[in-house]
């Protein structure tokens, strides 16, 4: 039963993360804004504070609790956000 869980609680992530994979990154969208500085980091503090919150409605979506539920939103937020340039 603990595999199925498993398994079931991995798919749901996955099937999460195809949405975000298409959109454009916290970082991508200050490039493109061409932001330096304190503007910079304002919008992307901002933007992940946003994405937190998203991928927080996410899980509470699909009913996510405890470490499944920390996976998916450290991950979400992660590809929400974007690697540092």
């Amino acid at each position: 039963m603990k595999f199925v869980s498993v398994a079931v609680a991995s798919l749901l992530f996955l099937a999460g993360h195809a949405a975000w994979a298409e959109a454009p990154t916290c970082q991508a969208k200050a490039a493109e804004k061409k932001l330096a500085g304190a503007a910079k980091t304002s919008f992307l503090k901002k933007c992940e504070k946003d994405a937190t919150a998203s991928c927080d409605a996410a899980a509470a979506d699909k009913k996510l609790a405890g470490a499944a539920k920390n996976s998916f939103t450290k991950k979400c937020v992660k590809d929400a956000v974007g690697a540092n340039p």
